[in-house]
């Protein structure tokens, strides 16, 4: 064990944030701290850190171990380069090597004793050296800069130029160099493209040491972690597994407590009846028996009901009007700033229903592409049409369609005048904003209140197509997720820019990929984009750059019905072309050619399994039944007056609950 937090309590005023928190980390071990906005994640980081002294518990570090802290924000003041900042980091490594070499220069004029003094530190400095991997920082220096996104023509920029993120990258890149024996993380990927994002969880993964994360990126929580800490109400609760392990327990454990207290509830409201019942009888001996109900209900432990989630957001997404089939069109669209190329001859169509992802590397100008088709910049080049009857509900992760000076009820009261004020508070208390907290203005509310905000109008907007730009930028975990479902029941059309894997594969129908300074097409969600990247950029994207560049748009198709083409053929496993190695081609074939016998086999016992799935459910059904009859029986004053027949029936009840309960668990085994 590296490190253990005991019993961890923190209140800001009356507010409890952090109840007797308690949990432990192994060597190497890599963990999330996971929970709703405001759970006291960031605070539990900082408390272990030591930046914020804890109410009461403790936080006890292995002794020599080192912690390293990256925080969600970073002010970093400094005059050096980007590579100077990081290479400070390797100085102690830089001044060891220059001692080294200091001692092959002296021991060529020592002799005696002093030569064997400085052989033997010579071989202790090396060994050191080697130890710290000091014969390879400066690539292990530049492999990390170009990992966290940053290009070798940016290395010499003064980190005092660089945006707030950009910062944030610096400061994690010197955190990674440093290599405690526990990193702590409060949301590293914020400021992270997708091949950043991919090429940090590969070096966590790989990481020597323990890792904390607190982080709302699902898809990057899946693959790094094995175990996640859940704070909720104030109390931690520890869940062995990745993020989906997680959540797969925790709405098991939920459901299982949620039944176990409707089956409570539901037998102390029949007891109350029953002795209702008996007293109404107004016989002395009814009388007894009711009272020793009384007493017999009055020692039954009752359990609390399961806490309810408060800090969910309630959105539903629904059109007022249907959209033509043919929502977007844009043709040979191109848009530079200055000497910087973005994009040219980008071609799109968006068809009604669609939900599409526009994908790709920061700075390759995906936001650039949305505020254009908005009418918030004008391209270049190129045209772009909206279809019949198309009406357009923009998400804009600055808020610029935001009002700064107004308060959040004037925000929406405004745009929406026809709505009665009850209606607007209604409104705003599904997203989270009650009592004076509608007062606030625009301009105090923080990024995630602002999101909140531009949500409720677009809901409210009953757009036909939704142009979102990182929609879950600053949403905790729960928020996103019920903006996915919104999504997915939605009847409109989405076009979207996230880098958000799992939001994507939760709600794309189609990504576009912007590289190359163009669209390359995937027909599928983010798990088909990984399966079918590198075939589609060997068939596609090295040919255009061969030649295609310079064919004019009447000599070729537009580039998303190819794209289309060949993200169809890939799904249908039908693709062919020249260029593909015959080994690719094998696999395919290899791919597609299931073992005959092993399909008979797979098929006989999943027909097996079906007709058992069938006898536990009519079996249950029957006793179920049966139990609701013994109910009915138990009711009836010849019944419950005749003791002999009401302890078999208890006895017969008590059976069928022991019966139905081997069968639930049956019945889940076979489901699964």
């Amino acid at each position: 064990m590296i490190l253990s937090c005991n019993h961890i309590s923190k209140a800001f005023g009356t507010d409890e944030i952090l109840s007797e928190v308690s949990f432990h980390i192994e060597d190497q071990e890599k963990a999330s701290i996971v929970g709703i906005n405001g759970a006291g994640k960031s605070t539990l980081l900082k408390i272990i850190v030591g930046e914020l002294a804890a109410d009461s518990g403790e936080v006890v570090l292995a002794k020599g171990k080192t912690l390293g802290y990256l925080a969600q924000h970073q002010d970093l003041d400094s005059s050096r380069t980007i590579y100077e900042e990081l290479k400070e980091v390797k100085q102690p490594i830089i001044d060891m090597e220059l001692d080294i070499r200091d001692l092959e220069i002296r021991m060529q004029h020592a002799t005696g004793e002093e030569l064997e003094q400085m052989l033997s530190a010579y071989s202790r400095l090396s060994h050191t050296f080697e130890l710290e991997n000091g014969y390879a920082w400066q690539s292990e220096l530049t492999g990390v800069l170009k990992g966290l996104g940053f290009t070798e023509d940016e290395f010499n920029k003064s980190v005092s130029t660089l945006s707030g993120g950009q910062k944030t990258r610096v400061s994690l890149g010197k955190l990674l160099l440093s290599r405690p024996d526990i990193i702590l993380l409060d949301e590293p990927t914020n400021h992270l493209d997708m091949e950043s994002i991919a090429w940090l969880e590969t070096y966590l993964l790989n990481y020597n040491g323990a890792v904390i994360i607190v982080a709302h990126d699902r898809y990057f929580l899946n693959r790094v972690v094995t175990k996640v800490v859940e704070l909720e109400m104030g109390h931690a609760s520890v869940y062995l597994g990745n993020y989906t392990a997680y959540s797969e327990k925790k709405a098991m454990i939920r459901a299982a407590q949620m039944k176990a207290w409707l089956n409570q509830q539901q037998e102390i409201r029949h007891q109350e009846e029953v002795i209702t019942k008996l007293k109404s009888f107004n016989r002395e001996k009814s009388i007894k028996r009711a009272e020793s109900r009384e007493k017999m209900l009055s020692k039954i432990q009752v359990l609390d009901k399961p806490a309810e989630i408060q800090d969910e957001m309630r959105i539903s997404l629904e059109p007022n009007i249907v959209s033509g089939n043919d929502v977007l069109t844009v043709r040979d669209l191109g848009k530079s700033f200055g000497s910087t190329h973005l994009f040219s001859h980008v071609d799109m169509d968006i068809k009604r229903g669609e939900r599409v992802a526009i994908i790709g590397n920061n700075g390759t100008g995906k936001t650039t592409i949305l505020k254009i088709i908005n009418g918030l910049l004008p391209a270049d080049s190129g045209t772009i049409t909206l279809g019949s009857k198309v009406h357009i509900g923009y998400y804009d992760q600055e808020h610029h369609v935001l009002h700064m000076e107004k308060t959040v009820f004037e925000e929406v009261s405004d745009a929406y005048p026809n709505l009665t004020n009850t209606q607007i508070r209604n409104i705003l208390a599904a997203f989270l904003f009650t009592g004076d907290d509608v007062f606030k203005r625009i301009s105090d509310l923080s990024g995630g209140e602002r999101g909140r905000v531009s949500l409720a109008k677009l809901m409210l907007s009953e757009a036909n197509f939704l142009i979102l730009d990182e929609p879950t930028n600053h949403l905790d975990i729960t928020s996103k997720e019920i903006l996915e479902n919104a999504l997915k029941n939605y009847t409109g059309t989405v076009l979207y820019v996230s880098h958000d894997r799992y939001f994507i594969n939760q709600t794309a129908t189609r990504i576009l990929e912007l590289t190359g300074q163009t669209f390359l097409n995937y027909i599928g969600n983010y798990d088909y984009y990984l399966e079918k990247k590198d075939l589609m950029k060997e068939l596609y994207v090295a040919p255009v750059h061969a030649g295609a560049a310079d064919a004019s748009l009447a000599d070729s198709q537009h580039l998303v019905q190819r794209d289309r083409a060949i993200g169809t053929a890939a799904a249908n496993g039908k693709l062919k072309a020249t260029g593909v190695p015959e080994a690719q081609k094998g696999t395919a074939e290899s791919e597609v050619k299931l073992d005959w016998k092993a399909q008979k086999e797979e098929q006989a016992r999943i027909r097996k399994r079906q007709n058992d799935l069938k006898k536990v459910e009519d079996e249950i059904h029957r006793l179920e039944t049966r139990d609701g009859e013994i109910d009915a029986l138990l009711s009836q004053e010849e019944v419950y007056t005749d003791v002999a027949r009401l302890v078999e029936l208890n006895n017969e009840k008590e059976s069928l609950k022991q019966k139905l309960e081997e069968l639930y668990e049956t019945w889940e085994e076979l489901a699964e």
